[in-house]
């Protein structure tokens, strides 16, 4: 769920390397969390994207993961009304702070399916789900990967690729999201030609569409 944008202006330089970008948004990260926390949901992590004349500001947040069920035991999800208090009180934060010196556009978001990983606590907790990861820097030829998260390893995380162990620094990750698993969900596409099954429906049988 896209929440809400608010825009910010001031003149902005253009920043152009990923380790750079990637540090930028783990200190703004890490300076708005506690403002973030004190309207009862989670600062997941920041994307800081700058381009020429302007920028994004992304926060995603979440429930808390002790708080995903609510006293009537259904699950706990973030609300429009959350996002629009996470951006109220997160701007005039920035207006003071102004820990980026230039125009840009402030985005509050949920994870959403494809959850973006922030923080080891995230591998360790998303172990066994398939990821798929952007490195700062160059590793064993490569720059992208997509593989199962194995475990974390220190200050390392392990990801099966291919049926190959795959160990990265934490450090050396710019971005990474997890791959949804659309049958799982019930939303697998249906190949052409075929029909979905209706529910209850025995294997090899098609739902009858209406006239």
């Amino acid at each position: 769920m896209h929440c809400i944008e608010a825009p910010q202006r001031h003149p902005v330089p253009f920043h152009g390397s990923d380790v750079r970008v990637a540090d930028k948004a783990v200190e703004i990260a890490n300076l708005l969390a506690p403002t973030v926390a004190s309207l009862g949901v989670e600062l997941l992590g920041a994307e800081y994207l700058p381009s020429p004349g302007s920028a994004v500001l992304r926060l995603y947040i979440d429930v808390p993961s002790d708080e995903a069920v609510g006293e009537d035991g259904q699950p706990r999800s973030v609300t429009i009304e959350d996002c629009e208090a996470v951006s109220r009180e997160v701007s005039a934060q920035l207006d003071v702070e102004d820990p980026i010196s230039g125009m840009y556009t402030l985005e509050v978001s949920s994870p959403g399916i494809d959850r973006p990983l922030f923080t080891l606590a995230h591998y360790e907790r998303f172990a066994g789900e398939t990821a798929k990861v952007g490195l700062k820097l160059p590793q064993d030829g490569r720059r992208r990967l997509q593989g199962r998260i194995v475990r974390v390893q220190g200050g390392d995380v392990v990801f099966d690729v291919d049926g190959n162990e795959f160990v990265t620094a934490f450090g050396n990750i710019d971005k990474a999201r997890l791959v949804p698993d659309w049958a799982a969900l019930g939303m697998a596409p249906v190949k052409p030609g075929k029909d979905k099954p209706a529910k209850g429906a025995p294997k090899g049988s098609a739902s009858k569409a209406k006239k």
